[in-house]
């Protein structure tokens, strides 16, 4: 199976990455998260998994678009839905798209992995965009090996954020857990220029887009 891997960040992609490569799965990842914000945050995001890519020799195909303004119109049009919904659904049609486009067999995502997303809401949204592409969606539940991912990523020294992506829950992650005073309980290194940010023969850049292809 050739499958094409959508990951979030670095740290979620560990541990998916080692159970893929092990089974001898042909697959890529692909990070596209228009969805991330702020974009020093989402710039910091890529190069972690850029890093993860070299370290483990794995295809990446990455896609810039940025379309901030689109982004946070889609979530808050998703009132009285979660607005999670709305990042789901444009990361999973993007992710088939691409995929159908470029002939692999079937995609999934690194969004499977982790106990804090909401887990039936993504695969709902990856189901229908399996059924509008017309291209199979490998269905994958990572959330029982969360730990050994996590193991694998700071063994790694990659960067973990401290929050899910969006403007939004980066407002309730500090405004409404983070007691006055405490200090955050991530650890992250200071952005480097590093070999691993460079762009090889097995990583990709696409052409950025100005809005969202598949809202």
């Amino acid at each position: 199976m050739k499958l094409l891997l959508h990951a979030c960040c670095g740290p979620c992609a560990c541990y998916p990455v080692q159970e893929l490569t092990d089974r001898g799965i042909d697959f890529t990842l692909l990070y596209y998260n228009p969805n991330i914000h702020p974009y020093k945050e989402f710039k910091r995001r890529l190069a972690a998994l850029r890093e993860l890519a070299e370290k483990r020799d794995c295809r990446l195909v990455i896609d810039k678009t940025y379309p901030l303004e689109e982004c946070v119109a889609g979530m808050l049009a998703e009132n009285p839905g979660p607005r999670c919904a709305f990042c789901y659904r444009m990361r999973m049609r993007y992710t088939a798209a691409y995929a159908k486009e470029h002939g692999f067999d079937a995609f999934s995502t690194t969004l499977l992995y982790s106990p804090y997303q909401k887990h039936d809401l993504i695969r709902r949204a990856a189901e229908a965009a399996s059924e509008e592409s017309g291209i199979p969606f490998h269905y994958e539940d990572w959330r029982p090996h969360y730990q050994e991912g996590v193991d694998i990523s700071l063994a790694l020294g990659l960067y973990r954020q401290p929050y899910c992506g969006c403007v939004f829950s980066e407002r309730d992650r500090y405004m409404e857990w983070k007691k006055p005073g405490a200090e955050g309980t991530e650890t992250a290194r200071p952005a480097e220029d590093k070999g691993f940010v460079r762009i090889t023969k097995k990583i990709i850049q696409v052409d950025k887009q100005d809005h969202i292809l598949y809202p």
